[in-house]
């Protein structure tokens, strides 16, 4: 596809609608991420993540009612190998955003996928993402500067999410293949194995206040059912490579949702490596061969 038939295609009538909807899928994953930082404070991130694991995962099983689904044996190494990092990348990120702005946080995550993208690459053109990707990370950090701006560990557990992000990537291919978006709910039971226990472990002894529940409830509906739900209304009629590019804006939504929502603030470096990586996002995405696989942090992949 050339850049003026994805232009076309991305202004098209029948386009428009699936495109406005990921954009609200958006908004609301990163909102629910900024309401989830609220609660650190009183209840701890590693409870905070356990608790939206735990519900998110009650939901998407009601919604797909995974103990339907039969996986082969192969299939089923995949699997487990998905639901460990799906729940793994959603521990490190809220863990990163304890230190670390939230726009930050996200780009340094969307390293990941990007970085799977570009080790396919093998035309000139590819190398100009790769430049900004690494130009971006540089002006993030920065490195070879002083780290004042941003917390060396939550920026490594940031991208440590990412690298999950990307076998969650891989593994999700092939553990969906036959079930699709259903995958997810099981996936997200095997995380929910793992790391809610883990993180009601670590989690702070207020977690279990009233108050506090009814919030993690919105967090899990905001970061999970809802844009999921959203997502699967417009993954049918949205090209692959146009969802892709349109996920490039990620983290500049979660840069305005830390200013809105939590008094976060950049500086004109993080600006500019938050541009960077996006573009290197988009550009690679736009550029990429016809077969494409974008995945959403709320746990889609389509081909």
């Amino acid at each position: 596809m050339s850049l003026r038939a994805w232009r076309k295609s991305l202004l098209s009538s029948h386009t428009l609608m699936p495109i406005m909807v990921i954009l609200i899928a958006m908004i609301s994953i990163q909102c629910g991420a900024a309401l989830a930082k609220t609660l650190f404070p009183s209840a701890g991130a590693t409870g905070i993540t356990a608790l939206r694991l735990g519900i998110g995962t009650l939901i998407l099983s009601l919604i797909f009612k995974p103990w339907r689904l039969r996986f082969s044996r192969q299939q089923r190494k995949a699997l487990i190998l998905y639901g460990v990092a799906l729940g793994a990348m959603n521990y490190l990120f809220y863990l990163s955003i304890r230190t670390v702005p939230l726009g930050v946080a996200v780009a340094l995550e969307f390293t990941g996928p990007l970085t799977l993208a570009l080790l396919g690459s093998r035309r000139a053109t590819d190398f100009i993402w790769v430049l900004l990707a690494v130009l971006g990370l540089w002006w993030l950090l920065p490195l070879g500067h002083s780290l004042s701006y941003v917390d060396p560990l939550g920026a490594a557990l940031a991208i440590a999410a990412g690298a999950c992000w990307a076998v969650y990537i891989l593994a999700g291919q092939r553990a969906g293949a036959d079930h699709g978006p259903a995958t997810v709910a099981m996936g997200s039971i095997i995380g929910s194995l793992i790391f809610v226990p883990l993180g009601l472990t670590f989690a702070a002894d207020t977690l279990w206040q009233l108050s506090i529940l009814p919030v993690a409830l919105a967090v899990a509906v905001l970061s999970s059912a809802l844009p999921y739900s959203l997502e699967m209304m417009a993954l049918t009629r949205l090209p692959a490579r146009t969802f892709g590019t349109l996920m490039s804006l990620e983290p500049a939504m979660a840069a305005m949702s830390g200013m809105l929502f939590l008094n976060e603030s950049l500086t004109l470096g993080q600006w500019l490596g938050l541009l960077a990586i996006i573009i290197a996002s988009a550009g690679s995405t736009i550029t990429s061969r016809p077969r494409h696989v974008a995945v959403t942090e709320s746990g889609k992949c389509a081909d």
